[in-house]
């Protein structure tokens, strides 16, 4: 019996005590079975050993049944998949058949998951004979791609500047958001570590892929569809947070008190990407994404991988991912892995965001946008010298996360998120009351030589006024879109998007848009500009952040990771600023309607942004001639004009009124 004796080398090496196996049940079945010896002690356990004999037989059936499960484990994993396969599809059809409008959500979701299915089997059984058929076209391609690539770079120069030419015929003050991009990228390009080694083929796909992006989802049917769609279920998803956050705090705290709102809505959506982690959705989204962006701009896998995590995770949590290869990265590979940091903001931060009230569908779009364009700007202000240990390397292994189950991954990233919690409500306590005392000195000093009013947003409105006004924003609305810059530039872009979300709540609201020498609201198209140009961690704060995470991973990089970082800041900066230029550029202006049919239904109880124009409308139209009240245009003859005008000017002032 010497051979089944557990000792601690054996632990060490993982045996397992044998009598816990199937082998081992038998053998010491069939030992114990005939004569075990003489002694006295044996004799006097007889009786046990029959009942551990009785119990032994009656579990032969489960380790026969175990054996089976190991030796045939694919055939049943197969079967059983099938058997899931055909109860989805039965669950399939049976929505499709009740309601098709109603279950096109699920049609949508299933034809992607059967694509990337079927693509995969695909590539698995079918790739290389197709790649060995394709490869006499491949190389005829290579040698024609000299001429092909001039020839394509000019057809392409040309459709765009067609294109822009048609495009912004009616609304040529758009065109000043290209200016605004045009002298961004110069002004990084004059800032350049290296003028000579730019790889203009990072830059130029970059920048192609941010803009057809950026067309895709702010011009296209389906894809303004898709992401107006995909905004609302984000909404409808993070209202589930009110679920736990009523239970725990009561349902007064959680309507009325900001932390109460907001706050657990960070907990909720950094418990569900952990969850999302472990199940390995967002690596594969994230291996994906990276895959597009390597194969067309050229860059290495690893810092490729780190700005594509970046659109889900923050500044700290995306470098996670490439790890073990931060040691062995070039300056120029860090540099784009701090600028992917500063150009984006976390999926979880975003669920604060949205609920302010901004726009959801424009920031998923803006975090999407920067992923490309902060590759090719990187490259841009600090391209690549050295020579890289990942370039050519076919696939760099993502770390996973070490949870054992669902549920500790989800416990994990609840906890997780208190720490983010906490740091997102001391520092809005702590900038906030910094703004008021900076405000106050600076009142202070003002006042001193007559000068009232002074403030933090007003030195701000004024230094960043032409930035917003070459990002597309209107002279009207510069000096707000520079203050809300300012703001996110020197403080965080928290409290920016705080006052965004007031400017835009104002406007819905109908308010007037000058209340005396004070503007309340912003347009819409100023809206969009903002939302777009706050989008990121590029703050002075966020250095040490930045500097804290990396260095704890590569502490022998310190120093190249110091030399770096403001280059990357400001890299960040630009790069939100560039994908807001787009926004301006292929903004469209949202119909009000027929203001005659709107007003003559309207409840003036309440006032609305469709009813202040409207009213604007119904106001310009308006003549006043020797004492005689006439009305011009929709509005000319029609009974019910006066009637609206005395409405109108119960909300809104007027000369006419």
């Amino acid at each position: 019996m010497e051979e089944n004796q557990i000792t601690l080398d054996n632990l060490e090496k993982g045996a397992d005590n044998p009598a816990f196996s199937s082998v081992g049940e038998e053998r010491l079945y069939q030992e114990c079975d005939g004569p075990c010896g003489e002694s006295k002690e044996e004799k006097r356990g007889e009786g046990q050993g029959r009942f551990s004999s009785y119990c032994r037989k009656a579990l032969q059936p489960a380790s026969k049944a175990k054996r089976f499960c190991k030796a045939h484990v694919k055939v049943l994993r197969r079967v059983l998949l099938g058997l899931l396969g055909v109860a989805y599809l039965c669950y399939f059809i049976a929505a499709c058949w009740l309601n098709f409008q109603r279950a096109l959500a699920l049609v949508v979701m299933t034809a992607v998951v059967v694509f990337f299915i079927c693509w995969s089997l695909f590539k698995k059984h079918c790739g290389a004979k197709v790649l060995l058929l394709l490869s006499p076209i491949w190389k005829g391609f290579q040698k024609l791609w000299p001429w092909l690539k001039w020839l394509l770079v000019v057809g392409h120069l040309v459709g765009l500047i067609t294109w822009l030419a048609l495009d912004n015929s009616r609304n040529p003050e758009q065109l000043i958001s290209l200016a605004g991009f045009c002298f961004l990228v110069l002004f990084l390009f004059a800032c350049s570590k290296h003028h000579g080694a730019v790889p203009w083929r990072a830059v130029s796909w970059g920048i192609g892929l941010e803009f057809l992006f950026g067309l895709f989802v702010l011009r296209t049917t389906p894809g303004v569809q898709a992401f107006q769609w995909l905004g609302d279920q984000i909404q409808l998803f993070l209202g589930y947070t009110t679920a736990g956050s009523s239970f725990v705090f009561g349902q007064k705290l959680t309507e009325e008190v900001f932390a109460f709102q907001t706050l657990p809505i960070v907990v909720f959506f950094s418990c569900v990407m952990s969850i999302l982690y472990y199940l390995g959705v967002m690596q594969w989204l994230i291996v994906k994404i990276s895959w597009l962006l390597q194969v067309s701009m050229g860059t290495t896998p690893t810092e490729t991988l780190s700005v594509a995590g970046n659109i889900f995770v923050g500044q700290t949590e995306a470098p996670l991912l490439i790890r073990p290869y931060l040691a062995d990265m070039t300056r120029s590979e860090i540099h784009a892995v701090m600028t992917g940091g500063f150009s984006t903001i976390a999926g979880s931060v975003m669920g604060a965001y949205i609920s302010f009230g901004i726009d959801a569908a424009s920031l998923i779009a803006a975090s999407v946008m920067a992923a490309p364009c902060a590759l090719a700007m990187s490259k841009l202000i600090y391209p690549e010298v050295e020579e890289s240990k990942f370039k050519g390397k076919a696939s760099v292994r993502l770390s996973r996360g070490e949870e054992q189950n669902i549920l500790e991954a989800a416990s994990n990233g609840a906890a997780a998120s208190v720490g983010l919690v906490a740091n997102i409500a001391a520092n809005l306590i702590a900038f906030l009351a910094v703004l008021e005392f900076i405000n106050s000195a600076l009142r202070w000093f003002g006042e001193m030589v007559d000068i009232k009013g002074l403030s933090f947003q007003v030195i701000c409105s004024y230094v960043l006024m032409p930035v917003a006004f070459l990002m597309g924003a209107d002279w009207a609305d510069s000096p707000l879109v520079a203050e809300l810059l300012g703001i996110k530039i020197f403080l965080n872009e928290f409290v920016a998007y705080q006052q965004l979300a007031t400017y835009k709540k104002n406007r819905l609201s109908g308010l007037e848009e000058w209340d005396g020498s004070r503007k309340q609201w912003i347009s819409e198209r100023a809206e969009s500009i903002a939302t777009f140009a706050l989008c990121g961690f590029a703050n002075l704060s966020s250095i040490g952040i930045m500097l804290g995470g990396l260095a704890s991973m590569v502490p022998q990089r310190k120093g190249d990771l110091a030399s770096v970082v403001l280059r990357a800041l400001l890299t960040g900066i630009c790069v939100s600023m560039l994908n807001a230029c787009l926004a301006g550029l292929l903004h469209v202006p949202t119909e009000v309607g027929n203001c005659v049919t709107f007003l003559g239904t309207a409840n003036f109880s309440s006032t609305s942004y469709t009813m202040y124009v409207c009213c604007k409308q119904l106001f310009a139209s308006s003549v006043l001639e020797n004492g005689t009240l006439s009305f011009t245009g929709d509005w000319a003859g029609l009974a019910e004009s006066m009637v609206c005008l005395t409405q109108c000017c119960g909300h809104y002032n007027h000369t006419s009124c």
